[in-house]
């Protein structure tokens, strides 16, 4: 058995979509992880944001971060996923360090987060 790692992607969905497309693509993912091995230790919404340089005619982009424990065969198959969804704009999966994790131990602890609750952009918190 492969041993599991820590892991964080970040991914970019198109604009295009509506918010139940991206939350539909969002909860694919999710589920892609679990049924490779992988379990979600954080999750953040970052929103609608303008992307640095223009990518397929686009200028912003929904991002979306998955930070999580995985065997590396997992990450391969994420990988091929990520290639062939065209709703994807861009995604990096890095390898997380000791330093890394404990980075992002104290901000979990600094912004009162507890594993398995999910960030909320502002977008999705604000009522008009």
């Amino acid at each position: 058995m492969n041993k599991s790692k820590q892991y964080e992607t970040v991914f970019i969905l198109t604009p295009v979509l509506s918010e139940e497309q991206t939350k539909e693509a969002v909860e694919f993912y999710r589920k892609a992880l679990k049924e490779q091995g992988g379990k979600i230790t954080n999750e953040e919404h970052w929103g609608l944001r303008k992307l640095a340089y223009p990518i397929q005619k686009k200028s912003t982009g929904f991002y979306h971060v998955l930070q999580f424990e995985a065997p590396s065969t997992a990450i391969t198959e994420l990988d091929i996923t990520f290639r062939r969804d065209e709703r994807i704009l861009r995604y990096l999966t890095v390898s997380l360090d000791k330093h890394a994790i404990a980075y992002l131990e104290k901000r979990k602890l600094k912004f009162g987060k507890k594993e398995g609750e999910h960030k909320k952009s502002k977008a999705e918190t604000t009522t008009i």
